[in-house]
């Protein structure tokens, strides 16, 4: 028997498929919904009402706060926090209808890719437009409308986002000044330093 800290831990009232695969210490709570072959890491917690859909795959120690729905194509990678109410696509051209009018179906459309990288940060109601990536300790401001690809440590807000600045794996905001050879580079208050080269923002 595992640890009661290891135990998986799913609400009576939520539904997740047989298929689907939950790592060590997860916690889904309630009115969730986890379909098939969906693979969730370890150490992850489901706020209520969240659906996770058919081959998504979510890394280790990943939050998904209230009412959001993860649909196939986005892969979230570890440490990823996901604010309430946030909101993935799939599909770039979404129709109910083919052009005869006739339903369409799951062969009708094509599914166009999402990727969040390990600790990104979405903000409360942030729309994630599928076809984007996210970068790793990225942060994107709530209610911000991302429509392309969000850099390394890059904080994003509005609607379309835009870079408003860098932000440490810590979550504070940095700023980046040309020195010592570099394009940009400062220091958290929380010691950590930002180095920016070749356009890419790293740990230093």
């Amino acid at each position: 028997m595992l640890p009661a800290e290891m135990a998986v831990r799913i609400h009576p009232s939520s539904n997740v498929a047989e298929t689907a695969q939950i790592g060590d210490g997860s916690q889904i709570w309630l009115f969730c919904q986890v379909r098939d072959n969906a693979k969730i890491g370890k150490g992850c917690i489901f706020g209520k009402g969240v659906y996770v859909d058919n081959d998504v795959t979510i890394g280790d120690n990943v939050k998904i706060q209230n009412n959001v729905s993860v649909y196939v194509g986005v892969t979230i990678e570890d440490g990823v926090f996901v604010g309430p109410h946030v909101c993935f696509t799939n599909d770039k051209i979404p129709r109910a209808v083919n052009p005869d009018m006739s339903l369409k179906s799951a062969h009708d459309w094509k599914v166009t890719p999402t990727l969040v990288k390990a600790g990104a940060a979405l903000g409360a109601n942030s729309t994630i437009v599928c076809g984007t990536t996210i970068g790793k300790w990225a942060m994107v401001a709530s209610g911000s409308v991302v429509t392309k690809d969000v850099p390394d440590h890059a904080l994003v807000m509005g609607n379309p986002a835009r870079i408003a600045g860098w932000v440490c794996a810590c979550g504070t905001r940095v700023q980046l000044e040309p020195r010592e050879g570099t394009e940009g580079k400062g220091t958290c208050s929380c010691g950590r330093t930002l180095v920016k080269e070749g356009g890419v923002v790293r740990l230093g």
